[in-house]
């Protein structure tokens, strides 16, 4: 199998990756889950003709916590709220002023052949769908140019930096433990069901996570 390797870096003044086992007061991770970091690339492109597995991810300015405090008007709320549409007051915990360096491999995925036959999607009509996105990709990401537009974590922290690496940023030197981490809902792949899968004992080591899928 044809494997291509993208990388881009990304900042932004607030970053929520929430951790499900702090329920209605969440808190997050110091570093993106596998999904998040999946979700990030695909912000760039997304093409059926290839999967993308992130490999690592380096944590670029020291961890900051910070209170934040919005107000909650989703499904969630109780039922009598919902009904006056009323929200409510959301506690979290998030990280301030962050940068990330993601990486992740390419691969092709001959599922988006099998569903769609010779349609070219997204002008990609290429039997090396993995080589097709690595090259759209790094143009894409050199213009700025989005197939949305990408978040750090929650839909409203939205980046003030997403390219190519900088010159001037720099890996911290933390070691950090994270007893378990949710690694991705869809484990099986895209268009697979709903499935939380969480690993246990990670560790960043000096600012860096390998995702071990």
């Amino acid at each position: 199998m044809d494997i291509e390797k993208v990388s881009l870096e990304i900042s932004g003044p607030t970053a929520m990756w929430t951790r499900p086992d702090t329920g209605d007061a969440p808190v997050s991770y110091p570093a993106p889950t596998y999904g998040a970091v999946k979700g990030i690339f695909e912000s760039v492109l997304y093409s059926e003709w290839a999967e993308v597995v992130p490999t690592k991810v380096e944590i670029c300015k020291p961890i900051v916590y910070h209170t934040y405090t919005t107000n909650y008007g989703g499904p969630l709320r109780k039922a009598k709220n919902i009904k006056k549409g009323a929200s409510y007051q959301l506690l979290a915990t998030v990280l301030i002023n962050v940068c990330y360096r993601l990486y992740a491999d390419i691969q092709c995925d001959k599922s988006g052949y099998h569903k769609h036959g010779n349609k070219e999607l997204q002008n990609i009509g290429t039997t090396n769908g993995a080589h097709a996105y690595q090259d759209r990709f790094n143009r894409r990401l050199s213009r700025g140019q989005f197939y949305h537009i990408p978040c750090l974590g929650w839909n409203e922290f939205t980046p003030d930096y997403v390219g190519p690496f900088r010159d001037g940023t720099q890996v911290i030197e933390d070691t950090i433990q994270i007893p378990s981490m949710l690694m991705t809902c869809h484990p099986d792949g895209r268009g697979s069901q709903w499935k939380p899968e969480f690993k246990q004992n990670i560790l960043i080591k000096k600012g860096a996570l390998i995702y071990d899928k």
